[in-house]
């Protein structure tokens, strides 16, 4: 199963959590929002994608089926 991980960039406020949670594939801007890879998730990193999705506090990280 293919997987990417994209941001809501409405519903994101910069919290940061997701590059701390899942550096891999997450960087920060100047401001604090993310910056996302937009190849396919491996799968050894696919448990890490869902972890920081599950943890964002605005529910802006989203994993998805490719």
């Amino acid at each position: 199963m293919t997987m990417r991980l994209r941001v809501n960039p409405i519903t994101c406020v910069a919290h940061g959590l997701c590059a701390e949670l899942f550096p891999e594939w997450v960087e920060l801007d100047e401001w604090g929002y993310p910056i996302i890879d937009d190849e396919p998730i491996p799968p050894a990193l696919q448990e890490h994608a869902r972890r920081a999705a599950d943890q964002c506090p605005t529910l802006a990280l989203i994993v998805e089926r490719a």
